[in-house]
């Protein structure tokens, strides 16, 4: 089953900062651009066998590709460059419709999607918590992962077996995010924590 969203919207990660609550209680929180986002297309049960919305984010100053610049030049809208389709609920919404910030209110809870930081190819100890081996009395095997398999049968390692390699740089979501503060004329999301990526990273925003 589909889940139908209310609200969602294409963002950057803009950094971390702290706010005072109503309490006077200090919180950190991340800072997203969110939006504005062009509709780009609409997604209909008869043309298409689902319901969704296609939105356009950041401006392009760069040449795009044929497929997408045909598909912005058909709607006669102007191209940008990162596109993504939610299951809207709202059927209201309408071909270049401009959708911003304001669609979302304080103190609500957001879903922020995104690709994490990469941090390279890593090892057991970093990538699985591993313990280390010990230190001291002449010990060489400190970080390194040991014995990991049978001689002779089978004789390999089995496929999904914790062992060293890439870690970070995929898709990762942080739900229920509360939404501490919301600038529409700087289009501005702030919420209650972290969210996935480095500064700039594009991040998906749905409620």
């Amino acid at each position: 089953m589909v889940r139908k969203l209310s609200k969602g919207l294409l963002g950057k990660k803009l950094g971390c900062t702290q706010l005072f609550d109503e309490q006077g209680h200090c919180v950190g929180v991340s800072v997203i651009q969110a939006g504005p986002c062009v509709v780009a297309r609409i997604r209909s049960q008869e043309t298409d066998g689902y319901q969704a919305v296609q939105l356009g984010f950041e401006k392009s100053t760069k040449p795009l590709s044929k497929p997408i610049s045909g598909q912005f030049a058909k709607q006669q809208l102007e191209a940008h460059k990162h596109l993504k389709e939610f299951y809207f609920a709202d059927s209201a919404i309408t071909l270049g419709q401009t959708l911003d910030v304001s669609m979302f209110q304080k103190d609500s809870l957001v879903d922020v999607r995104g690709i994490s930081k990469g941090k390279g190819f890593q090892g057991t100890v970093k990538r699985h918590h591993f313990s280390r081996g010990p230190m001291t009395h002449g010990s060489k095997s400190h970080r390194i992962p040991g014995s990991s398999g049978s001689g002779t049968c089978p004789g390999v390692i089995r496929p999904g077996k914790r062992r060293a390699g890439h870690l970070g740089h995929e898709m990762s979501c942080v739900q229920n995010l509360k939404v501490m503060r919301v600038l529409p004329e700087q289009n501005i999301l702030m919420v209650r924590g972290a969210i996935p990526g480095p500064n700039g990273q594009l991040v998906y925003i749905t409620g």
